[in-house]
């Protein structure tokens, strides 16, 4: 890439080119930069201080205790003799475990990771420099733990949070494949590609992930969203490894990505996004990048819109890492393949509550023994999991008008539809599929418009088409002998959905849709024969909606 060969130093200040034509960064996006940033008391650290010394001191004592008393040769004997494996003499012999050095070092280490988990410190921290704080830990070469240099240190590090907001983004543009014309040599462009985000063997490369994890952290900076923690950047990425050259929407809607089995990811930006990443570059390059990529665009362009508000990382992070419940002892705790429980068992309860309300939402039921509990799906429920773990959000009833048909009203739709020989079923607006499952999947087929629930009908073996129905129905020339719909009813949408839905009946078909009760009577469908049902109150969790049942028959003469 070209800015690598700039040599450039890097410096806050800004120089505006002779044009002048570009928007000035310090009093809008650079100053407020300190302002994404938490405050924090070095206070925190003092017990952490103290913690050190006292188990120095112990460390100390014990070494010359043993060197005292002379116990290190009768030491040895206890080494081997309870060594595992008694073909061969223990690794660590008694001089080597009271090494005082050794243990410093290991020490240090753990009290400097303490101290950073205390803060917000490695979190923000670009790649390059957590692969060097990473390297410095796996070879124990981390400074002494004491008072003046950590209290300098980590000054010091809070100081430059800022600064690695910075660095972030210079490691994502120098992380930019020069092997592809799509990136620019100047600056961030709308689209971009970043390489080698696999190994030779298929698997992810660590310190890559973290490359995206900082263009996710800064996008979120960007939106006024909280960072995504490092633990959930993974997950995604093994997510988008089991759909290559799939178009994923990021972190509710905030960018996109695809990702390809030779590694290559595709990322898209607003370009709004691409602007702030390029005034963020300029504070470290004044001279380097165009002032053409430091302005602001002016014309407002197509936003990535989400479908409401995104998860909290938290619940991500939680969703991402469930296991299947296993054995508690010798015992199976399900025969269900498709159960799951949570990895982690202290996880924040109120995460964990909105997390169990995203698994109810796609279809899972909580079981429990005793304290122990997990859900239970009756499809694989993975590829739903990765379409929230990428997306960062799930259709909410308010931006899909989704709420899920009870089974005994799904039970009484059936029945009142019947089965005759022959007939071809379709379910529009399928949702989870609550009237689908009870339909001959053969012959049935759903049309759905969110993507999420579209991967569960399919995970659940139903043919389904992912589109608006409204659209789709004015576009095909399929038709059915047999219409079951529970259509949104917001906005007059019920009688449209119910209207769409006939014109996809076959002659003397049935359409039995469920209304609300206000349109009951109405004669909705002129010209067919109107069967209507009595009215079902409270049937629909979260409202105080009541609905009747009609059945339709396309009549011919």
């Amino acid at each position: 890439m070209q800015l690598q060969t700039f040599g450039q130093t890097p410096t806050t200040e800004i120089t505006p080119s002779a044009t002048g034509n570009y928007e000035p960064l310090a009093g809008d996006l650079v100053d407020d930069l300190d302002k994404f940033f938490a405050p924090v008391q070095l206070d925190l650290i003092d017990s952490l201080i103290g913690e050190y010394k006292g188990i120095l001191n112990n460390m100390k004592s014990v070494v010359e205790f043993m060197d005292g008393q002379g116990f290190k040769s009768a030491l040895h004997y206890f080494i081997e003799g309870n060594s595992s494996d008694s073909t061969r003499s223990a690794s660590v012999s008694s001089s080597r475990l009271f090494g005082l050095d050794g243990a410093v070092a290991y020490l240090n280490t753990t009290f400097w990771t303490r101290a950073l988990a205390l803060t917000d410190v490695y979190e923000a921290m670009p790649q390059a420099r957590k692969d060097e704080w990473n390297e410095q830990i796996r070879n124990r070469t981390t400074p002494d733990f004491d008072e003046a240099t950590v209290r300098s240190t980590m000054n010091a590090l809070l100081s430059d949070r800022t600064k690695f907001f910075a660095e972030r983004v210079d490691g994502i543009f120098r992380n930019l494949s020069g092997d592809h014309v799509t990136n620019r040599p100047e600056a961030f462009y709308k689209r971009f590609i970043i390489a080698g985000l696999t190994d030779k063997y298929g698997s992810i490369d660590y310190s890559r992930a973290g490359v995206i994890h900082d263009l996710r952290a800064v996008v979120a900076r960007f939106v006024g969203r909280q960072e995504p923690t490092f633990g959930t950047s993974h997950p995604l990425l093994e997510a988008m490894k089991r759909r290559f050259g799939d178009w994923h929407s990021i972190d509710g809607g905030s960018f996109r990505m695809r990702l390809y089995k030779k590694g290559t990811i595709h990322c898209e930006v607003h370009p709004d996004i691409a602007w702030k990443l390029n005034s963020i570059l300029a504070t470290l390059y004044p001279m380097a990048i165009p002032p053409k990529f430091r302005t602001k665009p002016k014309a407002k362009p197509r936003e990535f819109t989400a479908l409401q508000r995104p998860l909290p990382f938290s619940v991500i992070q939680l969703l991402s890492g469930m296991k299947h419940p296993g054995h508690v002892g010798r015992d199976l705790i399900t025969e269900n393949p498709y159960a799951l429980r949570f990895e982690y068992s202290d996880g924040c309860k109120v995460s964990k509550r909105e997390a169990e309300a995203v698994l109810t939402k796609i279809g899972g039921v909580r079981l429990n023994t005793n304290a122990f509990f997990w859900f239970e799906f009756d499809y694989n429920p993975r590829e739903a999991l990765d379409e929230i773990i990428t997306s960062g959000v799930i259709p909410c009833a308010r931006s899909h008008q989704f709420y899920p048909t009870p089974e005994s009203l799904a039970d009484d739709a059936i029945a009142l539809a019947g089965e005759e020989a022959g007939d071809t079923f379709l379910e529009p607006q399928a949702g989870l599929g609550g009237l689908a499952c009870k339909m001959p999947q053969d012959r049935t087929l759903c049309i759905e418009l969110s993507s999420l629930h579209c991967r569960v009908l399919r995970a659940k073996g139903f043919t389904t088409i992912e589109a608006d129905f409204l659209r789709w129905a004015t576009e095909t020339d399929r038709r059915f002998s047999c219409v079951i719909m529970n259509p949104p009813f917001a906005d007059g949408r019920a009688l449209a959905h119910l209207q769409a839905a006939s014109t996809l009946v076959t002659p003397n078909g049935r359409l039995v849709a469920i209304l609300p009760a206000s349109m009951k009577h109405v004669d909705v469908l002129p010209g067919w024969d109107l069967k209507w049902t009595k009215t079902y109150a409270n049937e629909f969790d979260g409202t105080g909606v009541s609905v009747v049942m009609v059945k339709a028959t396309r009549v011919t003469h």
